[in-house]
């Protein structure tokens, strides 16, 4: 009988400045091909567990240990780190932390030549990686220019040619457009049918079902509620910390009896002036490359709560930058506040307009959080009576208190996420403009920022998020844009292919699918409900229509 590749026995660990324990009496093995998915709030212990499985504990993070973690019967502490590496290929939330090279072709060849391998059997490596991820495309383009989706391929196909016999997966969906997170799990079940061993840990529940994990393994406070099938709905999990597919929400709220009185659509908002307008808009790199943006046009209007959806690599990012002035249009032009962007400074601009970059690494330097957030409202020449009140309110916004005093970059990638939002939220801009807000959230933390942010201006219940004359998001999540977007733009093919109410666009799943956009359980609830809710809901709030 053939030694398990992951035991984990009675598995605790306390890290040295914490004083509760991250994980508590943990033990589960797992089989050649068997996918364990993980799944748990943010802080329930999950990515500790995946340090212990690594070996970053006990090497890189320091505490104290109890329990063991065998990998094919060795114990991981006992192990050369290189060996370990070569046994578990870990995928980070962030791609940003992972890739090394400048171009992709050597990006994914650097582990196979790091094991000293023959040139011959890298260039087999790096061929077949690119081909199950159907990223040969992508070969020879600098990692730096690459989408946030992209680089998550090229991390995952750096891993694919290491050949390791378990595969630790933490968020690999958070930067994928949806049919790309949907041929990911395709690759991730594949691999588990093939022999490997696959942990997927992943707070998307009803996306990560797809790949149909063998078991579920549901986390809260450090500690295992939940092992076994998701073949049902197990009352142990909470649905409001992650997310589940519409109908077993529905079905766990109307078991339970606690339905919310229906819910009368609100008064349609007037939409107020012009804040940004894109006018003829081109833009390209330089002379050689190819246009990236072309024709267009696209307003934004005081009371606008814009969700922004499209495929990876389609130029999305490259929109929004334009409205923060970070990129010029090389045809047509952009006003900010009937302003002209090519005769105004990114500082000017940020009066106007705050923009949380996709990664955080790309914002973040301060000493402490703090610091972080008390930077914009300082250099905007804020009352400085005003700015402590606005970094509280901030923080208890995005649910970071505690960790003022922590450095931005120690923390986990939601917080550091969060962090970004924070910052912004503290400069009070007219403007929010958000890439990907939720990568790297657990449901009950994005529900809780997003309600405040998004909600009608008399329901909010925070100060610092009252001043925003409109939210543009760009989300891979399509029940972000059905849950909180007045207004849908999808994008592909260089320019706006659809904008509307959200009723409007996302019933037409003939575009949705061209552009790379899956429709969901939620969207096709709201749908089917639509004649009796007039507006687009919750699961929650469904249940009291279903």
């Amino acid at each position: 009988m053939s030694q398990s590749p992951l035991v984990i026995e009675t598995l605790s660990f306390q890290y040295r400045t914490r004083p509760e324990k991250a994980i508590e009496k943990i033990s589960f093995d797992l089989k050649p091909g068997e996918m364990l998915l993980i799944a748990g709030s943010s802080g329930c212990g999950k990515t500790t567990l995946a340090r212990c499985i690594n070996g970053l504990i006990p090497r890189s993070y320091k505490g104290e240990r109890a329990g063991k973690v065998l990998l094919h019967g060795k114990d991981v502490s006992e192990m050369q780190i290189a060996d370990v590496a070569q046994t578990v290929g870990t995928l980070l939330q962030d791609p940003e932390r992972q890739i090394v090279a400048s171009n992709v072709f050597n990006e994914v060849a650097f582990g196979p030549e790091n094991l000293g391998l023959p040139r011959e059997e890298i260039l087999s490596r790096v061929d077949a990686a690119v081909k199950r991820l159907k990223i040969e495309h992508l070969l020879e383009r600098e990692t730096f220019n690459l989408s946030g989706g992209e680089k998550q391929k090229v991390a995952l196909a750096g891993l694919l040619a290491m050949n390791p016999s378990i595969l630790m997966l933490d968020e690999p969906l958070a930067s994928l457009d949806p049919a790309s997170a949907h041929e990911a799990l395709e690759v991730f079940r594949s691999l588990a049918d093939e022999g490997k061993t696959v942990v997927l840990i992943e707070h998307r529940v009803e996306d990560a079902i797809f790949a149909k994990p063998d078991r579920l393994l549901y986390m809260e406070g450090g500690q295992v509620k939940y092992l076994g099938s998701i073949d049902s709905l197990p009352t142990a999990i909470n649905h409001r910390e992650v997310k589940l597919p519409a109908e077993w929400v529905v079905k766990r709220v109307r078991q339970a009896g606690k339905m919310s009185p229906r819910v009368e659509p609100a008064a349609q908002e007037k939409r107020g002036e012009p804040l940004v307008v894109f006018e003829n808009v081109d833009f390209r790199y330089n002379d050689e490359s190819p246009l990236i943006l072309q024709d267009v046009n696209l307003q934004i209007d005081r009371g606008d709560l814009i969700a922004v959806l499209g495929p990876n690599g389609a130029g999305k990012s490259t929109l929004v930058k334009h409205a923060i002035g970070l990129l010029k249009p090389t045809g047509g032009r952009v006003l900010v506040e009937g302003n002209d962007t090519k005769s105004m400074s990114v500082a000017q601009i940020a009066h106007s307009l705050g923009f949380v970059f996709q990664s955080p690494t790309h914002m973040l330097f301060a000493p402490t959080v703090r610091e972080e957030l008390e930077f914009g409202p300082k250099n905007l020449e804020m009352d400085s009576l005003a700015i402590p009140r606005l970094v509280s309110e901030s923080i208890a916004t995005m649910n970071l208190k505690g960790f003022e005093e922590y450095p931005p970059l120690g923390l986990s990638f939601g917080q550091q996420k969060r962090t970004t939002i924070a910052a912004v939220l503290a400069m009070q801009s007219k403007i929010m403009i958000m890439d990907e807000p939720t990568a790297g959230q657990d449901y009950s933390n994005y529900t809780h920022f997003m309600d405040t942010m998004c909600k009608p201006a008399h329901e909010k219940k925070s100060l610092v998020a009252e001043n925003f004359a409109a939210t543009l998001f760009i989300t891979h999540d399509l029940d972000l844009a059905v849950t909180y977007a007045n207004r849908v733009l999808l994008f592909g093919d260089k320019h706006i292919v659809a904008d509307g109410k959200p009723e409007e666009v996302l019933k037409d799943f003939d575009l949705l699918t061209r552009y790379r956009v899956r429709p969901t359980s939620l969207l096709r609830m709201n749908l089917s409900l639509f004649s009796k809710t007039k507006q687009f809901l919750t699961a929650e709030a469904l249940a009291a229509y279903a």
